[in-house]
């Protein structure tokens, strides 16, 4: 029987691996949704950019469910177990942008989480957009009485 040389694990140093392959800067830290919610506020402003940039997320990600309206009457919203929130004039419009932030990112309740489909950046776009539409509304309501 031929017994060959020991093979010693990184006698050689590893060859260097091609830049952004691997994480290297980590991830955002692991949070609860209550600690999301007295934590996180929006780095972001509500220009026009991104308005429009989170309103496209949220009709890709949020509409089906909430509706393009954000009243939780969405097109696939009969389907679920549980209707979607309505988070115009709901109880979300109450709380603070941490909070909506942490929903989008760990999901709520029957709601999936959203952390691998959006970067921060873009929840915090959808947060200032869904701030505009809640807005938009007690406007209304205010004009209307």
């Amino acid at each position: 029987m031929y017994r060959g040389p020991e093979v010693q694990p990184y006698a050689k140093a590893p060859r260097v691996t091609p830049a952004d392959t691997i994480p290297v800067h980590g991830g955002e830290p692991p949070m609860t949704l209550e600690q999301a919610t007295i934590k996180e506020h929006n780095p972001l402003q509500a220009t026009p950019e991104n308005l429009a940039k989170g309103q496209q997320q949220f009709n890709t990600y949020c509409a089906p469910c909430h509706g393009e309206s954000g009243q939780g009457t969405g097109p696939v919203a009969h389907l679920l177990a549980k209707p979607p929130k309505n988070i115009v004039t709901g109880t979300s419009k109450d709380l603070p942008d941490g909070y909506i932030y942490g929903a989008i990112r760990d999901g709520v309740l029957s709601m999936p989480s959203y952390a691998e489909e959006m970067p921060a950046e873009q929840r915090w776009q959808v947060v200032t957009y869904i701030r505009s539409m809640q807005a938009a509304a007690a406007k209304s309501k205010v004009a209307g009485n």
